[in-house]
């Protein structure tokens, strides 16, 4: 039994036992539920990072640009997500990503979808990935009503730790009204490699070519 399933079986015996004493004692059993609610904030975050840990087919076997149109394709927004990317894929595993950057870049991609679909109001969407150097490049844009900034706690400051800690970057460009461009920056391959030519990282004045795509 993985820790968000134990979690989740004692937090469904938690929440039995405060339903008991609901009439008896409610005071105690409002602690319980409160109690229980931040067990089962715990409980999404396991499963949200075993869900991280799942490389799913298509993004093994075809790569991350099929991986990219498969989620774009159950993305939710009315006039859905056109995805532009310019990426090796397919059994030409050596020019590849590493595995690991492709899997950051999926579940993010991912991440930003869902919360364009949920937060943002746009009516579509686009999401472009591309080489420049020694790196990984993703733009995820939309066309909702903007605003979307990086906050203490969370999504996309939790998205920015997690690119940050592997050498990416996280970018946010949100202005009230929209649009919404989150860019990212990942390194091509985790282990050593030699620095990244001059102007192949953002902020360099030459950063590859421009590329629409963004979340808002």
């Amino acid at each position: 039994m993985t820790g968000a399933q134990a979690r989740l079986v004692a937090l469904a015996m938690d929440l039995g036992l405060a339903k008991e004493k609901m009439t008896e004692d409610p005071e105690t059993a409002a602690k319980m539920v409160a109690d229980a609610h931040g067990e089962v904030k715990l409980a999404l975050q396991e499963l949200r990072d075993l869900a991280r840990g799942i490389h799913p087919a298509v993004l093994t076997d075809r790569g991350l640009d099929a991986a990219l149109s498969s989620v774009a394709s159950r993305c939710t927004v009315p006039g859905g997500v056109r995805v532009n990317a310019d990426l090796p894929g397919g059994a030409d595993r050596a020019s590849r990503p590493d595995p690991a950057v492709e899997g950051i870049a999926y579940f993010t991609v991912s991440e930003l979808l869902t919360n364009v679909s949920k937060h943002s109001g746009a009516r579509t969407a686009n999401v472009d990935a591309w080489r420049t150097g020694d790196r990984l490049m993703l733009q995820i844009r939309d066309d909702g009503q903007g605003g979307a900034q990086e906050r203490p706690g969370g999504g996309l400051a939790g998205l920015a730790e997690r690119i940050r800690a592997v050498d990416g970057v996280f970018v946010v460009e949100s202005p009230l009204g929209g649009p919404t461009v989150v860019t990212v920056e990942l390194p091509w391959r985790t282990r050593a490699r030699p620095p990244a030519p001059e102007g192949a990282r953002l902020g360099s004045g030459n950063s590859g070519p421009v590329r629409p795509a963004g979340w808002g």
